[in-house]
């Protein structure tokens, strides 16, 4: 479900929902929110497309998850490394000096 919440947690949100708001009042704070979810995903999307269109070409599958800094890079590293073969270095071990120790 959204945010991992599953049907006990979401249960109890309405019952304590419920005893906050009040069984009178509940359908009015139940409209309110859903509108103001809407609202959130509606300008969510508008700052995904304007992003995508501020980067320019390369990003048209731009995703909002991608925006994390670890994902965003290893997507950036695995399309540089699909074009190029990637070569094995054979470098000695290295080796502790006894005088150090």
């Amino acid at each position: 479900m959204f945010f991992d919440i599953g049907a006990g947690e979401l249960l109890g949100l309405a019952v304590l929902a419920m005893i906050l708001v009040g069984p009178d009042r509940l359908p009015k704070v139940a409209i309110e929110a859903a509108k103001m979810m809407k609202k959130l995903r509606s300008l969510s999307q508008i700052a995904t497309s304007e992003l995508k269109e501020s980067l320019g070409p390369g990003f048209e599958n731009l995703q909002p998850a991608d925006l994390h800094p670890k994902t965003f890079v290893k997507k950036q590293l695995a399309d540089l490394m699909d074009d190029k073969p990637v070569v094995k270095v054979n470098r000695p071990e290295p080796r502790i000096d006894p005088d150090l120790i």
